[in-house]
This record gives structure tokens, C-alpha cells and sequence, in this order.
């Protein structure tokens, strides 16, 4: 046995199956085929994880559980990273879906938000609005939620028009949703704090026994592959480091494709976000108001937060494209606008204020709005993990089990088809990126080079 067949025979089955598959000696292609039944990692494997966002924690903090003994995340910051999307002061927790998949996966990890002590300091409860205007965008997606709710008992009421929301919580005193209104509330749902959720999943990975590499050795510049086969045997850093593995994980949600191609299935999007100051007078006058959403505008607010003295408010639309080299910045003139706008809709006494600061999320958005679970098709031993669609967030108590299905293939069926790598959509540019019916407001747009540099003058702030 030749040092490099020793040095095969010690990696994981997921790692060596593809291998033996390319060579051409027929003793190769026995053990190929005896290999490639296994489809579990041994523990002792090592695992590098590329990004330490909501996808990345939470699978290295399963596989820890699960007894994996070698893990190391790496990311260009100690998380929480003050830029990534994953962070900031609030996530709507709801399970709400127009989908039925989805929603029994949201409401799986809604009930270890209300209910675990991991979460208990993170998590909060508030009943969520969701309005829309028939026939426009969104009113679909609004109509189907509300079904898939009363086909698995749980419960809504219906709101048959902005009276009655104003009457069910008169703090939305604005004339909400435009006509013709179409709406309900849900009084099971909540808002969790990111950063806060952030840090429990990093100190939990540390306790465990996971290991960290952050800051310019630990921004992943490119992947290195055993002498141009399609096996990675080490990810480069900023720093000019190289970290061996036997088992890849990209979580680098809007950032994978500058490390390997993404055939079209993901697309960077800008999303606005506002932040105002209240008193705290305003603190306690505003304290119980609802997580309001608007699905033909993406229009949505929080409750404020207390820490921070913050209220919150963003678009879930369409948003902007631009590359994905560039941190959270200034939000454009249009984007302003429309979270005005949606001040007058629910809180009209606020329209006018100043904001603490505008920001602009980058989504990693797929054609489908589905995430992506699956090995990439170019590499025998890299798993991508992400694409959150601006949706993922919810599911963090869940998410690293499911990631962990996936890695060994154990997934449901109707799951295994949702999150798959798609490589269909190579070329077809993106127009394919027509989401899950749940994006209203404008079409989407890229910005212009004004825009662009104004992005690149913001500050990467922690939100």
C-alpha cells in the first residue's frame, strides 16, 4: 500500500468515496463500491467549517452533540460578525408558512424558542400581524399560510379588515394595509435577539469542544484540492495559512460563490433596515405593540428592543444586486422611502423622526426561496449549508440537525428535494430567482455605481 493509499484509507467515507470512482485500477473500483454504502463520517474525521453564521454554528454545535471530536470553524471574525446577516438585534421566530414542510419545521423550533432554557434569555413573545391587499403581492402566500395553519389545528384569527386590526391593538394606528385589506393575527409567535442567539451558539460550540480561527486567518481566500481531483484537502486564509481537513462545510451564506462556483442558485440581495431611538416614555408606550408585516410591500417592524432603546423596522422585498465583497452600508433613497412609508402605514406618529441609522442586509437568496443542504457537485467532500433566503434565522434550533441529516443522507424525502444543489439554472441569469411568493414592493434592481460607492464609504457597524 503506497502513503497516499494510507493516507486515503484514514479519511471519512463521504471523503474518499469519489476518489476511488475516478481511478481506474479495478482494485480501486471494488473498494469504491464497498465505500460508497457507508453513509456515516467516523467521529474522528477532521471537519473545517467555513463560516461561523447561523448555518455554521449550529451544525458544528450538532456534530460536537453527536460526538465528532475534530471540528474547526473558521470566519473573518470572532462571531457574532458584526456584518453578517445572521447578526443583529431581532429575528421574527414565527411558522407561518405557505408551506407545509416549512411551517412543521417552524413550528418544531418555535416550541424550543418558547420553551428551552438555551434560549430563554434570547427569545421574546409577540403576536404577529400579517396583512396584505388582495390580489396584490403576497396575498397568495397570506391566504395559503392561513390555511396550512387550520389543516394542522393551530390557531389564527381573522381580521376582515384594518378596523378590526386596529381594534385587536390599537397601538397600529396608522390606516395599514391598503385596500382591499386581507389579514390575521397569530398570537403564537415572537422576535429572538441575534446577536444574543449568536453568542449562546458560540459559547455552546466552545464548550463542546469546537475549535475557532478567526480574523485574517481565518478569512477563507480559496480551497486547495489533492493534485486536481476533486477531493479539498485544505481552505487558504487572508493571512496565507493553510488549514488541512478531511470534511468541508461552506456556510459563508452571500460570500460562497467568491469561493466556488454556485451554477446560479444563489443570488446576493440588499434588504433595508431602519433603527429609531425611542425615550422611555416611548419604551413603555410601544412596548407590547405587534410584529406587524405587510406582504405586498415587505414591510415589518419589531417590538422595540430593550437594550438597545432601538425599534426596528426593514423590507423583506426583492431588494437590490450588487457583488458581495462590499460590508452593510447607507440605505439607498428608494429604500428610505419605503420604510417611511411603512412608519405612516402602522405608526404614522413616528413617520417623520429621525433614524438612528439605515443599513442594508445582504439575503443569499435561491430561485425557489428553499435553502440549500446538499454536497456540492464539483467536490466529493465539500457540503454547502446556507442559502437562507432571508428565512433561516427561525429555525436555529433545529437547523443543525437537519444539516446533519443532510451530511448523512438521511434527510425525508420531500426535504432532500427542497434543499438539493440545483445546477439547472446555470446561465439562465436572474430572472430565475423568482422566490416563494412571500417578496412584495418593487421589482428588484441592481444599484448604480453612486450606490455602489456610497455602500463602500458605510461603516461596518454591529447592529
Amino acid at each position: 500500500m503506497t502513503h497516499r493509499d494510507k493516507r486515503i484509507r484514514a479519511l471519512s467515507p463521504v471523503y474518499f468515496v469519489h476518489v476511488y470512482e475516478t481511478r481506474t485500477n479495478q482494485s480501486l473500483q471494488k473498494h469504491y463500491l464497498m465505500v460508497k454504502q457507508s453513509s456515516s463520517m467516523d467521529t474522528h474525521t477532521k471537519v473545517v467549517i467555513i463560516g461561523a453564521g447561523i448555518f455554521g454554528l449550529t451544525t458544528a454545535y450538532q456534530l460536537a452533540l453527536e460526538g465528532y471530536k475534530n471540528i474547526v470553524v473558521l470566519d473573518r471574525h470572532v462571531p457574532p460578525t458584526p456584518d453578517a446577516s445572521s447578526n443583529d438585534i431581532s429575528r421574527v421566530i414565527r411558522f407561518d408558512y405557505a408551506d407545509g414542510d416549512y411551517l412543521d419545521l417552524a413550528h418544531e423550533a418555535y416550541l424550543e424558542w418558547s420553551s428551552s432554557p438555551r434560549f430563554k434569555d434570547c427569545f421574546s413573545r409577540a403576536p404577529i400581524v400579517v396583512a396584505g391587499t388582495s390580489g396584490a403581492n403576497g396575498a397568495l402566500y397570506l391566504q395559503a399560510a392561513a390555511a396550512q395553519l387550520t389543516k394542522r389545528s393551530l390557531p389564527w384569527t381573522k381580521l376582515r379588515d384594518a378596523n378590526a386590526a386596529r381594534k385587536a391593538f390599537p397601538s397600529l394606528k396608522g390606516p395599514l394595509a391598503k385596500t382591499p385589506f386581507i389579514g390575521y393575527f397569530n398570537e403564537n409567535c415572537g422576535w429572538a435577539d441575534a446577536s444574543k442567539t449568536l453568542v449562546q451558539l458560540r459559547d455552546d460550540c466552545l464548550s463542546l469542544g469546537v475549535s475557532f480561527i478567526c480574523g485574517p486567518a481565518g478569512m477563507v481566500t480559496s480551497l486547495d484540492t489533492d493534485n486536481g481531483s476533486r477531493n479539498i484537502i485544505a481552505a487558504r486564509t487572508l493571512a496565507g495559512d493553510v488549514v488541512q481537513g478531511n470534511f468541508f462545510i461552506l456556510a459563508a451564506g452571500a460570500w460562497s460563490s467568491s469561493l466556488v462556483s454556485m451554477y446560479n442558485s444563489v443570488l446576493a440581495t440588499g434588504q433595508v433596515l431602519g433603527y429609531m431611538r425611542l425615550t422611555d416614555a416611548e419604551m413603555q408606550a410601544y412596548r407590547n405593540i405587534p410584529i406587524y408585516l405587510n406582504l405586498s410591500t415587505g414591510w415589518f417592524n419589531f417590538p422595540p428592543h430593550d437594550d438597545t432603546k432601538l425599534l426596528k423596522f426593514a423590507i423583506h422585498g426583492w431588494g437590490y444586486t450588487r457583488s458581495t465583497d462590499i460590508p452593510r452600508g447607507g440605505v439607498q433613497a428608494d429604500g428610505e422611502t419605503r420604510l417611511r412609508d411603512g412608519l405612516r402605514e402602522t405608526y404614522p406618529e413616528l413617520a417623520d423622526r429621525p433614524f438612528e441609522r439605515t443599513a442594508v442586509c445582504w439575503y443569499s437568496d435561491t430561485p425557489s426561496g428553499d435553502f440549500i443542504m446538499d454536497y456540492h457537485p464539483d467536490y466529493t467532500n465539500l457540503f454547502v449549508g446556507g442559502a437562507g433566503s432571508g428565512h433561516a434565522f427561525k429555525f436555529t434550533p433545529v437547523l443543525g440537525k437537519y444539516m446533519s441529516l443532510a451530511i448523512k443522507k438521511k434527510l425525508p424525502p420531500a426535504m432532500r428535494d427542497k434543499w438539493r444543489f440545483r445546477t439547472e439554472h446555470l446561465g439562465k441569469g436572474i430572472d430565475v430567482f423568482k422566490g416563494d411568493g412571500s417578496r412584495g414592493g418593487p421589482a428588484r434592481r441592481e444599484l448604480c455605481q453612486d450606490e455602489r460607492a456610497e455602500l463602500e464609504r458605510g461603516p461596518r457597524v454591529k447592529l
